[in-house]
């Protein structure tokens, strides 16, 4: 009895995250399916943070579907919106207090498909 060889590659260390279509590294993917900068399922996630800034809470709004630049742009829109600070990490934005409604309203009028994750 002859065993089936598995060509999906379930986990490796040596070429980093992998392109589920293609099975490559994802900056030598070829189907253009999945960039590590791409959103995901398509949903917006708004959560609220106190870990490691002393008890004070943080709206972190994560998986937008744009580059850094753009970001950098949602993120000023949302900041003047909401009358606080705030920054931009990596693929998320950070604005300081519970802001939570306010950035699901103004990035649903923006036409992006918002969830409020966490507690």
């Amino acid at each position: 009895m002859k065993a089936k060889k598995n060509s999906r590659a379930v986990y490796s260390t040596d070429r980093g995250r992998l392109c589920p279509q293609c099975l490559r590294n994802a900056a030598e993917c070829v189907c253009g399916k999945d960039r590590p900068s791409s959103a995901g399922d398509g949903i917006v996630r708004i959560t609220r943070e106190t870990k490691g800034r002393g008890g004070k809470a943080v709206t972190v709004i994560s998986g937008l579907p744009v580059s850094p630049e753009e970001l950098k742009i949602i993120a000023k829109k949302l900041k003047q919106r909401c009358g606080v600070g705030g920054s931009t990490k990596e693929a998320t934005i950070e604005i300081q207090g519970d802001q939570r409604t306010v950035c699901k309203d103004a990035l649903e009028a923006l036409g992006y498909t918002c969830k409020l994750a966490g507690g």
